[in-house]
Order: C-alpha cells, then sequence, then structure tokens
C-alpha cells in the first residue's frame, strides 16, 4: 500500500478510531492511563460524530454548493458530454426503470443533456480491466436509457480523476473537441472541474447531487452507516482536491 493509500484509508472516520483505539491499547500497555483513556474517548467521538447525518451533510456542502444544479433546459451547447465513472449501476438489470427514477444517476444527468440536444456526443470516461471496463458498463446503461451507441466514445484508460481528465483531452483534441458538459456528483465536481481545466478543457459543470431523505428527525440525528460513508467520501475529497491543488 503506498503511502497516499494510506492517508486516503483514514479518511473514513471508523478506520482513523481503529488506528486511535490501537494507540490507546499500546498507551495502557505503557500506564499512560489518562492519556490512553483521551484517546479512545476520541476514536470513538470522531466516527460517532461523523455518523450523525445532520453533521455529514454539513460536512459535504462546501464541496456540493460551489457547483449549483442547473436544469437540463438552461445548459449551454457543446461539443460533447462527458460522464465520469464511478456511479452506481444497480439498477441497470432492473426492468421497466424510467430516467425519473434516476434523479442521483450520473448516467441519468448525461442521458438527459444529450436528450435535451445539448451536445451530439457522450464521453464515457472509466476504466478497468481489458474487456471489463466501467465505460463499457456506462455504455450498456446509457443506451438502455435511450442514448444511441453511434453517440458515444469510450475512454477506457482512467483510474482516477487526473486520468479523466488527461484521457479525455487526448481524445478531445482527436476529434476537435473544445468544450464540453462535464457530469459527475456535485461533490466530486470541484476537483473534476479543477483537473479538466488544468488539462485544457473549456469545461461546463453538470453537477449530479446524490440527495438523501431528511424529512425526519431520526433520519436528521441518528447515527447511521449511510451517514458514516458519506462522511468519509466527503474527507476524501477535500484531501483530493486539497492534493491537486498543491500539484499545480
Amino acid at each position: 500500500m503506498t503511502l497516499q493509500d494510506s492517508v486516503v484509508s483514514l479518511t473514513y472516520p471508523p478506520t482513523l478510531s481503529a488506528w486511535l483505539l490501537a494507540c490507546a491499547g499500546l498507551g495502557l500497555l505503557l500506564r499512560a492511563r489518562k492519556l490512553a483513556a483521551a484517546v479512545a474517548g476520541a476514536a470513538i467521538a470522531w466516527s460517532l460524530l461523523w455518523s450523525v447525518p445532520k453533521m455529514s451533510d454539513w460536512l459535504r456542502e462546501p464541496l456540493e454548493n460551489r457547483y449549483p444544479v442547473v436544469a437540463d433546459a438552461a445548459l449551454p451547447e457543446a461539443d460533447a458530454i462527458v460522464v465520469l465513472g464511478g456511479g452506481n449501476y444497480g439498477w441497470l438489470h432492473r426492468p421497466g426503470i424510467r430516467l425519473d427514477q434516476l434523479e442521483s444517476s450520473r448516467i441519468a444527468a448525461g442521458t438527459r443533456a444529450w436528450l435535451s440536444g445539448r451536445a451530439p456526443i457522450v464521453i464515457l470516461s472509466g476504466g478497468g480491466k481489458p474487456g471489463d471496463t466501467e465505460a463499457r458498463t456506462m455504455a450498456a446503461a446509457i443506451v438502455k436509457l435511450g442514448v444511441p451507441a453511434s453517440a458515444l466514445l469510450l475512454e477506457e484508460h482512467s483510474r482516477s480523476t487526473a486520468d479523466n481528465a488527461h484521457y479525455t483531452a487526448a481524445l478531445a483534441e482527436r476529434r476537435r473537441i473544445r468544450s464540453v458538459l462535464l457530469v459527475t456528483s456535485s461533490l466530486h465536481m470541484p476537483r473534476a472541474m479543477l483537473q479538466f481545466r488544468n488539462a485544457g478543457i473549456d469545461a461546463i459543470a453538470v453537477p449530479v447531487p446524490e440527495k438523501a431523505d431528511r424529512s425526519r428527525w431520526r433520519d436528521r440525528w441518528l447515527p447511521s452507516r449511510s451517514a458514516l460513508w458519506r462522511s468519509g467520501r466527503a474527507f476524501k475529497e477535500y484531501i483530493a482536491l486539497s492534493a491537486a491543488h498543491l500539484r499545480n
């Protein structure tokens, strides 16, 4: 595991809590009981805090609100739509699936932009094993929603957001694509826009909100595994975005 992988793993609150608890255990062995108790309490409080949905939402908001959601009819025209991998495709084999049921899907957002006539081409960016890339899964999904295969270009080499930008820029240069509608989650959009603009692409943000039901009190304040996962993704984005800025 690389240093970067280790840092990223610590963005998930329970992982950091586990390390802190291990340090507390070491403190007990060294008979530093007060310090060990303080570290153990901090470890438990850290994960408990970020498992509260309201706190998770608060953590995510600065990233998610940087690029506001735009109605499909208000999107400008561009040379292509770029949809980044990383979405959920669990619905792919569900019969009778409709666009209006996929409000938080990147593929659905790309489909809506294409059906609205905003660009003639959709670039699907996502790597993986040869012959079994995420871009191919995305292609199957977007065709199911109504975009013809003839309108698709697959970018199958990416393993990171920087790769998405680099390989898409090369593809765009070959195809003389100058402007793109960039589709990814609202949380991921600040980093994606930074990387794509650094690659020389005129990108227009099409953020996809990852909505969560907060209508009931318990949905806002009762700790949950989902909120913990959402917090972990936010911490990962903050660290990755900071690293991208430092590399500029």
